[in-house]
């Protein structure tokens, strides 16, 4: 009976733990960029999430997965039902043709690790004729 008691303790408490983590709700986890331009230069998205838990949300890291690609996000602890963002960029110089990228977004809430994607495709700058 104690052992019964026991582990119904536990299961209730981690119920419990888990009910009070951060949650966090993206709008969207992909953007495409579509066509764009190497001469255009950089392109940039954001993307927005709410905290729909009941605790603060901490976005601890953002990573992406190639430097070409940089991130920048809420740094401050977003409260519950407060909303948060993550800007990436994406520099498509010297780079023609599609990409596909990603973005890994590590934190405090249920889902400890959130991934994020970017793409398109780059059309490049046309190479100048040289003529003898």
């Amino acid at each position: 009976m104690k052992r019964l008691f026991f582990v119904s303790f536990l299961m209730l408490a981690s119920l419990m733990l888990m009910a009070q983590k951060p949650i966090a709700k993206f709008k969207a986890h992909t953007h495409d960029f579509g066509t764009i331009y190497e001469k255009e230069g950089k392109v940039s998205h954001t993307f927005e999430f709410t905290n729909t838990g009941s605790s603060d949300l901490l976005l601890l890291d953002v990573k992406a997965s190639c430097g070409c690609t940089t991130p920048k996000y809420s740094k401050k602890p977003i409260p519950p039902k407060g909303m948060g963002y993550i800007l990436v960029s994406y520099n498509p110089k010297a780079r023609p043709g599609p990409f596909n990228k990603t973005i890994t977004v590590s934190n405090n809430s249920a889902e400890d690790k959130i991934q994020l994607a970017i793409k398109g495709d780059v059309i490049p700058i046309p190479q100048k004729k040289i003529n003898n």
